[in-house]
């Protein structure tokens, strides 16, 4: 049993293109800001450390000239003072002028010798001592009691103390973190715009390649002459529409051929093979030769027969077949070909089942659903043996409609059951032209169904079609049949 999966609902891809398009120049951006970002870091500490190594050198050399008197603090601790108020971009946090700068004067061990910063110098010492660095090289230093780093310049000097000078890098991060702040605010509202811009964009094109898409869509076998809406400009959108049309263009003027030849060949085969019909009828109505005007008559007809099969499948393989669709019961319709078909069954010694669920409405051509139908009962009435039974169960769900049709009889040869639905193939002892199936699935796929066709595990033959339904047909609805032949 076939069925036909819903249609997906149309999501448009602008989303997922402007998405893929704006994470691609949110990570650019941000890489060329982390490279930025480092870039003016190591400047700031550069100039910092410049500033240091100056400082401590300029107070290593005031303290090594400055006598060792009673004034030796006050002198070296003013400089220190001074040195402190020319650090750029200070700002005090706790109302101490020196709580960014610190100054130390201090032996390998021993208490600080001269003092100057916040606090008694004690902690900052400490950490200093504790901290393994490279001569005459500002380093970074962790003081207990602060958040923040101090980056420390050092200088050894005559009596072999050291000079200290300490710079926090509250200032410094400060100024990277306001950096920050700033670059996410502008790099967000650069991004959102960005991907507004794309959106808009890619949305305006997909647009046009939408109403192409919708208008291609509409055009059918009946509804040719249509065509797609050319879009302004000279862009690939407005080439794919005039490409679309051209090709339209040309799939018209096939079809319109196709139609005026096989249109022109049943009519030039079928006034002569009328006027051959009549001749023979009349001449069966002298009762002279009676079995061979018989016996061409019935040849006549099957030609006939052949011939518009032939050019139905013909027209429909090339998706040509004219069709006049119409809301048919299928329940209704099954039932009054099998009370055609009956008599004629009963007496070959056939039996009938049928199961079915009510009315099930499919959106068809009457006139062809009818021979599909009747096809199908053809080749059970033609290839079953006596005491056959076959079974037909019509049920329906949501979106289709299914009619089974099995039988418990030989099945089908294995030499052409992959090639039942082609044309002109047939059983080894069947008679007739080998369309009958090649019609079924011809019919069945230009109203949008399919056909599949199997021998039953416990013997006999099955054959299933899908229809699209009339609550799932194009403006009603969905359908579809399915039909199982046995």
């Amino acid at each position: 049993m076939s069925s036909k999966a819903p249609n997906p609902i149309m999501r448009s891809a602008a989303w997922r293109i402007s998405l893929w398009a704006t994470l691609a120049f949110a990570i650019g951006t941000m890489l060329v800001f982390a490279m930025l970002h480092r870039f003016v870091a190591n400047d700031i500490q550069r100039r910092s450390d410049a500033w240091l190594s100056g400082e401590v050198e300029v107070l290593g050399d005031v303290a090594q000239r400055t006598p060792k008197d009673r004034l030796y603090s006050r002198v070296v601790g003013e400089v220190a003072e001074l040195a402190s108020r020319e650090v750029p971009d200070h700002q005090r946090s706790s109302g101490n002028e020196n709580d960014a700068v610190f100054f130390l004067q201090a032996g390998d061990d021993g208490p600080a010798k001269l003092w100057v910063g916040s606090g008694d110098g004690s902690a900052n010492l400490t950490a200093i001592r504790s901290t393994k660095v490279l001569a005459d090289v500002p380093y970074d230093v962790q003081v207990k009691g602060f958040n923040v780093p101090f980056r420390v310049a050092a200088v050894r000097i005559a009596d072999g103390s050291h000079i200290y000078l300490g710079l926090s890098e509250r200032d410094e991060l400060r100024v990277l973190r306001s950096l920050r702040v700033r670059f996410l605010t502008l790099w967000l509202a650069i991004v959102l715009l960005g991907f507004v811009i794309v959106f808009y964009a890619t949305r305006r094109m997909l647009g046009h390649v939408r109403e192409i898409t919708e208008a291609a869509s509409r055009i059918g076998q009946s509804d040719l002459s249509s065509r797609v809406p050319n879009a302004r400009g000279n862009d690939e959108v407005s080439h794919l529409a005039r490409t679309l049309n051209h090709m339209l263009d040309r799939i018209e003027n096939t079809v319109h051929q196709l139609h005026t030849i096989t249109d022109s060949l049943a009519h030039d085969l079928r006034s002569p093979l009328t006027a051959i019909r009549g001749k023979l009828e009349t001449a069966l109505s002298d009762e002279v030769r009676v079995d061979p005007i018989v016996s061409a008559i019935d040849e006549l007809d099957r030609l006939t027969d052949f011939l518009n099969t032939s050019l139905d499948v013909a027209e429909a393989k090339a998706d040509a077949l004219r069709l006049s669709r119409t809301e048919i019961d299928l329940d209704e319709l099954v039932r009054g070909m099998l009370d055609l078909y009956e008599p004629c069954m009963n007496d070959k010694g056939l039996e009938i089942q049928i199961r079915s669920a009510g009315s099930i409405k499919v959106l068809a051509d009457a006139a062809l659903l009818h021979r599909v139908i009747a096809n199908l009962l053809d080749n059970e009435l033609k290839h079953l043996p006596a005491s056959c039974t076959v079974s037909l169960l019509l049920q329906a769900d949501e979106d289709m409609a299914m009619l089974t049709v099995e039988d418990d009889g030989p099945g089908f040869d294995a030499d052409v059951r992959r090639h039942l639905f082609e044309r002109r193939v047939r059983g080894r002892e069947s008679r007739g032209h080998g369309l009958g199936l090649a019609f079924v699935e011809a019919v069945v796929r230009v109203h949008g169904g399919s056909v599949t066709a199997a021998n039953r595990d416990e013997g006999g033959a099955r054959l299933s079609i899908t229809l699209p339904s009339w609550k799932a047909a194009p403006k009603a609805g969905s359908h579809s049949l399915a039909l199982a032949k046995g």
